[in-house]
């Protein structure tokens, strides 16, 4: 990947989480900047970067830290340049299908979550033009 640096607001800018989340995701170890400046400012690169948003497509599925951390570290050692003998490549696949499963899983819970909340809102959609008085009319004055 590039190995052009950026500094802790274009990344976040760029993946759309606060300076503040990404300072945690630091705190916890999940994402460690690449370097810093002579003036101690964080710097990323764009690894960083793809770290923090596979960090961000994971929370919103309810994924703990602790499984991010175990996730990078398997994605981590299977992009490595260490060579990893066939049985221990094995286990770190199958460490990421069960992960993979487990999205998929909880994406299917989500799609029905959110037709459940369609019909909802369709529902009240329905209601209010029911029972609203016709566009541009004005509702009687003499009512309490």
């Amino acid at each position: 990947m590039d190995d052009r640096h950026m500094q802790i607001g274009e990344v976040a800018a760029r993946t759309e989480l606060s300076l503040r989340t990404i300072r945690h995701y630091e705190e916890t170890g999940l994402v460690i900047p690449s370097a810093r400046s002579q003036g101690g400012f964080r710097l990323y690169t764009e690894t960083d970067v793809a770290r923090l948003m596979v960090i961000r497509r994971m929370k919103p599925l309810g994924f703990t830290l602790e499984q991010m951390r175990d996730l990078l570290d398997a994605t981590d050692r299977l992009d490595g340049d260490a060579p990893l003998d066939p049985a221990e490549r094995a286990a770190l696949l199958e460490r990421v299908r069960t992960y993979q499963q487990a999205a998929a899983e909880q994406v299917e819970k989500l799609r029905t979550q959110l037709s459940r909340a369609e019909d909802f809102a369709t529902t009240l959609t329905a209601r209010l033009n029911r029972t609203a008085p016709p566009a541009g009319t004005q509702p009687d004055d003499d009512t309490p």
